[in-house]
């Protein structure tokens, strides 16, 4: 039997398992009899990963969920191929994402960049129930309150376990945050109120879906928050800015002479 490393306790972390790099962190929770997968990364990883979890005695019937946080191709390549091999396991994610992954989309996924000759396989699958803001995940004796977080994607789901939040790809330790992206449905300001509500919460940890996990550190976050403050307001950013300034000063410019 392999030695589980808890990131917390009933919680591991793949990457962290395998100590090496993975691709995106693929949270599995557990408790009593039952366990869930938190997103399952590429395809290609995923025999590593249901390895492990055979090592560490998890019975691969009694996965209760296969949870997408939302629909980017490095999140969920894995989970068609997951569902065959745990057929029993609920395949869940916010209703946009749900209907990402029924029709295999391939650009709000990020599955398709032909600018940067990414072409990348993207395997339709069917969730078996859509979650949303409010609604519970119950496994065993735990409870993942969900968490509709968007911004960096509009299906873009957190999920809160006591002091702990699997934060999805809202920051990172480095104050970094998911791709904005008006291809992706990215939306500042939605991602500004996403932000804030995790600052104003009293959880502890964040356990993002890139990277190491990290004690919150509000001023960090609030540091975010100013940064895609100005975002919003910058050209750099396209059509996911509200607006130019600049425009508006050259408005009184002209009308100057």
């Amino acid at each position: 039997m392999l030695q589980r490393r808890e990131l917390f306790p009933n919680v591991i972390e793949m990457n962290h398992q395998a100590r090496r790099q993975l691709g995106c962190c693929v949270y599995l929770v557990f408790d009593a009899d039952e366990w869930g997968l938190i997103d399952i990364g590429y395809e290609d990883t995923l025999n590593d990963i249901i390895e492990m979890i055979r090592q560490m005695d998890f019975p691969l019937s009694q996965c209760k969920y296969l949870v997408a946080t939302h629909a980017d191709v490095d999140h969920i390549q894995g989970l068609k191929r997951a569902k065959e091999v745990m057929p029993q396991a609920k395949v869940v994610g916010h209703s946009h994402a749900a209907k990402l992954l029924s029709e295999g989309e391939r650009i709000m996924t990020y599955a398709e960049i032909t600018a940067q000759g990414i072409s990348i396989d993207l395997p339709k699958v069917d969730c078996d129930e859509t979650i949303q803001e409010g609604d519970t995940l119950t496994i065993g004796g735990l409870n993942l309150d969900v968490w509709h977080t968007p911004g960096h994607a509009p299906a873009q789901l957190s999920f809160r376990l006591n002091n702990l939040l699997l934060s999805g790809d809202n920051i990172y330790r480095d104050g970094c945050v998911g791709n904005i992206d008006a291809h992706h449905g990215s939306d500042i300001p939605a991602f500004i109120r996403s932000l804030k509500r995790i600052q104003k919460s009293d959880v502890e940890w964040l356990l993002p879906s890139h990277g190491p996990n990290f004690r919150k550190d509000n001023a960090m976050i609030q540091a975010t928050i100013d940064r895609l403050e100005g975002y919003q307001h910058m050209a750099d950013f396209g059509t996911c800015a509200v607006d130019w300034p600049l425009l508006d000063e050259w408005d009184e410019e002209l009308a100057q002479g």
